[in-house]
């Protein structure tokens, strides 16, 4: 079984190599009481252990104890006074049918441990034949994005925010898209966060900041209305060094008022570590960005905490909008985030509207802005602009 630390750099980045160290020696020792004491725990280095099990872990038995590794791992660890919430992603190879020397084991598990992480990370897989392909498709991406940013294969798309009460176009998110000159186009979710182990999030990142910045002010001057761009942080874009002086340079590069700039950050990335997020969220508004937590409600933020964060927008997250129409339980806890936003003066964007039964639902219940497939799907540059040449026509 090949087991590996989740956002593990996190900490290094953050709290340096002792912490990381600390972190290291009490998640070793939670690994080993997972396990027998004849059975095996090493690590292999950085942030990765091998552990060697008797039996098939496709029993019950098997299935316990994978299912204990997570849970220990996942239990609240507390360094340097900072409480952290690391998870694990795990990888399991059965001799002989994986391998027949410890070698070939080893190797199955690490690809297996690799589609874990693809997988959304903090989950288990078992080796099969066909992820040998998916590994050799890894490595050819993973190739061919060390040089996509400098090849001019990065692209943005568009997703208009929509004003609920004048249905007019307020905002629009930034989200990037790889133009592959043999794949295509290349989702989000197979190199997002490739990018991020691979340490290119924050080059790639900090280029996604100056082309929205400098495509909102063009269409500023081309006078297609002042509206805010949002875009995407990473969490390792989030707790770098550079951060403050990217936004900055960009926003000085394009001309762009700070106040049209909103940088999205997910709840889990703030929760990781509450004192160190609210330190560089208050610097971020000095700038005079907006701030918006993305996918709220999907996280476990606490409401004392929520208070504390200098934030301007929640953004409800779409797998709530799609069960506003399913049943009262899902209407019930939009209607919630709705209620909890504005009485902390924060407004409210619905992700994933695709239905005018959730439109209305939404506009009902005093939500501010939405955006989804309803309006429109991410588009190029030009096709959005011709989107908001429409809607001057519209409102002219």
């Amino acid at each position: 079984m090949f087991v590996d630390l989740d956002r593990f750099k996190f900490v290094n980045d953050t709290l340096g190599h002792e912490a990381g160290d600390a972190m290291l020696r009490v998640l070793g020792e939670r690994l080993k009481s997972a396990v027998g004491e004849a059975d095996t725990v090493a690590r292999m280095g950085g942030d990765e252990f091998v552990v060697v099990l008797p039996g098939d872990p496709g029993t019950g038995a098997g299935l316990r104890v994978l299912q204990r590794i997570t849970e220990v791992i996942a239990e609240p660890l507390l360094i340097q006074a900072h409480e952290f919430f690391v998870t694990c992603s795990l990888g399991v190879a059965v001799y002989p049918d994986d391998g027949a020397t410890a070698e070939t084991l080893t190797k199955h598990a690490d690809i297996a441990m690799y589609r874990a992480k693809e997988l959304g990370r903090n989950n288990y897989q078992f080796y099969c034949p066909a992820m040998n392909a998916r590994t050799l498709e890894r490595l050819r991406i993973e190739a061919d994005l060390r040089h996509a940013l400098e090849r001019s294969e990065l692209v943005l798309h568009y997703q208009p925010q929509i004003d609920v009460a004048s249905g007019g176009i307020v905002g629009m998110e930034a989200l990037l898209r790889w133009e592959h000159p043999v794949l295509g186009l290349v989702s989000p979710l197979r190199f997002i966060g490739l990018a991020e182990e691979m340490g290119l999030i924050i080059p790639i990142g900090a280029w996604v900041i100056r082309t929205a910045c400098r495509q909102n002010m063009a269409w500023q001057k081309a006078g297609l209305g002042k509206l805010r761009m949002a875009v995407n942080l990473s969490a390792r874009q989030f707790t770098g060094k550079d951060l403050l002086q990217s936004v900055a340079d960009a926003l000085e590069e394009s001309g762009l008022a700070a106040r049209y700039l909103e940088l999205e950050l997910t709840e889990s990335m703030v929760m990781s570590d509450v004192d160190s997020a609210i330190t560089i969220l208050r610097r971020l508004k000095e700038l005079g960005v907006h701030i918006a937590i993305d996918d709220f409600g999907t996280g476990y933020s606490s409401l004392s905490y929520l208070r504390r964060f200098p934030i301007d927008v929640l953004k409800v997250d779409q797998s709530f909008v799609a069960d506003i129409s399913l049943g009262a339980d899902g209407a019930a806890i939009v209607v919630s985030i709705i209620s909890l936003a504005h009485s902390l003066r924060l407004k409210v964007i619905a992700e994933g509207v695709e239905t005018a039964e959730q439109l209305a639902f939404l506009r009902e219940h005093g939500c501010d802005e939405v955006q989804g497939y309803f309006f429109s799907r991410p588009v190029g540059a030009l096709e959005f602009e011709h989107l908001l040449a429409q809607r001057s026509c519209t409102m002219a």
